[in-house]
């Protein structure tokens, strides 16, 4: 038998999440975000399910031939564009759409040969501070591109830094949005402005709306402003299950302790279930004792340090848990139970975003079949 701990994958939610962005932007269309092999998820286990996207919005080469591959032919965004300038090359051959955010990869647009124009956003740093065009220079990088023969269209682009907070203040919107607007009112082109937050907080400010909307996070069943608010909140579904079982049992005396460094020790008689599932499957060694897990659909709790192989959970809660029984590390468990993965990576100090692409290659990966319980 292999080791019981496997990454299940489920279709209908990530159609569920992306039909959530279809009703939150209903005049918009939809960037499903598949960077990072769609957030751990993999691309090719995902496809099928946000095909229904407008198109999608990558960071690598790679990943774009393997949608081409899947045999997608609408729209491919480079969220970070070029990064030398035969990149172009590929661009071409693969119909791909591609961020202009510094002026070298103006530069290299110029120096371009291609009977095929291409389909630029023009990204403007808005108060991220991360990449683009500060406000002032902004316009005088949208005049370099309108005037080359090797650009078809230019549309624009922005990303918020504190969408996931309120729109006034300092750690809002509010700010950038003026500014985008200050710099773009008059031009020509469509807008993307909302990633997951953003379409989540804040559409119903004019300001916000765009003709493209970024489903990132909330794709896959993650709420980028947790702890304030939840999935359900959101009405998102986890797109991920992560799962194991119970491959051992400790029955505690007052005093004993609990895996390395004994940080764990117990004051009661106490059963003890021993999981298969640690730091190399990809579950995070900053998990102390008491991060919500899940045995046979019952909320329990972690113990002590998280080893390479094996993490320890308390069965006090569940005391008919016996060697097999059902562990969900997070997502969908027995019975309709159901453990956020934003839970688990807020015990962990991080975020679910991390989990997600964190999960390691040894962890098998399955993709349900649909009507196919977790």
């Amino acid at each position: 038998m292999p080791r019981p701990i496997e990454a299940l994958i489920h279709p209908d939610a990530l159609s569920h999440n992306i039909g959530r962005a279809r009703e939150l932007a209903p005049d918009a269309r939809v960037w499903a975000v598949v960077k990072a092999n769609a957030y751990g998820h993999g691309i090719e286990r995902c496809f099928d399910a946000l095909r229904a996207a407008d198109g999608f919005a990558l960071l690598d080469f790679d990943e774009a031939e393997r949608l081409r591959a899947l045999d997608w032919r609408g729209p491919i965004l480079l969220l970070e564009g070029c990064f030398e300038p035969r990149d172009l090359e590929l661009c071409s051959r693969l119909n791909l759409w591609h961020v202009v955010h510094q002026p070298q990869q103006i530069d290299w647009l110029a120096a371009h040969k291609t009977h095929t124009p291409h389909r630029v956003f023009l990204k403007m740093n808005s108060g991220m501070n991360r990449l683009g065009f500060k406000p002032d220079a902004f316009r005088a990088a949208w005049a370099r591109l309108n005037v080359l023969p090797q650009v078809e269209e230019i549309s624009l682009i922005t990303h918020f830094s504190d969408a996931d907070a309120d729109r006034f203040g300092r750690n809002g919107i509010e700010h950038q949005v003026a500014s985008w607007l200050a710099a773009t009112s008059d031009l020509p082109g469509e807008r993307s402005l909302a990633n997951s937050a953003a379409t989540l907080r804040h559409l119903a400010d004019a300001g916000a709306r765009s003709d493209w909307v970024r489903a990132g996070i909330m794709s896959y069943g993650g709420a980028p402003d947790f702890p304030e608010h939840d999935i359900a909140h959101w009405n998102l579904r986890p797109a991920m299950t992560l799962r194991s079982q119970v491959i051992g049992i400790q029955e505690l005396q007052p005093g004993d302790s609990v895996g390395y460094g004994s940080s764990f020790v117990a004051e009661q008689a106490m059963r003890v279930g021993t999981v298969a599932c640690g730091y190399a499957d990809g579950y995070p060694r900053h998990c102390g004792t008491g991060t919500p897990i899940l045995v046979d659909g019952v909320r329990t709790r972690t113990l002590g340090r998280v080893s390479m192989d094996m993490l320890a959970v308390d069965l006090g809660p569940v005391p008919a848990a016996q060697v097999g029984s059902a562990v969900t590390l997070w997502g969908h468990g027995p019975r309709g139970s159901l453990l956020a993965i934003d839970e688990v990576a807020r015990a962990a100090g991080t975020i679910g975003y991390e989990l997600m692409c964190a999960v390691a290659p040894r962890v098998p990966v399955r993709v349900l079949a649909d009507g196919e319980a977790a």
